[in-house]
C-alpha cells in the first residue's frame, strides 16, 4: 500500500494494489474509489484532503509491515 499527497491539487491517493484501475466511482463529494476488472478496490482518491482530514499526523497501529518514510 502507498499513500501519496499531492500539494498542487491538495489530494491524497491511496494505492491499495498494483493492479490497474478500470473504473472509478465517486462515493462522496471528492472521494473516489478505483476498481480493477474484477470489481475489487485498488485505490482511493481524496480531493481537498487538507479540508477533510488532519494531514499533520499519521498513526499506524498494529500493521504487520515495514514502514518507509519519504520526505518531500
Amino acid at each position: 500500500m502507498k499513500i501519496n499527497y499531492y500539494s498542487d491539487t491538495d489530494s491524497i491517493y491511496i494505492d491499495l494494489s498494483s493492479r490497474p484501475s478500470v473504473e472509478t466511482r465517486e462515493i462522496s463529494s471528492g472521494v473516489n474509489l478505483d476498481y480493477d476488472s474484477n470489481g475489487e478496490i485498488v485505490g482511493i482518491d481524496i480531493d481537498n484532503a487538507s479540508r477533510k482530514m488532519d494531514l499533520k499526523d499519521l498513526f499506524l497501529s498494529h500493521i504487520p509491515a515495514q514502514v518507509h518514510i519519504l520526505s518531500a
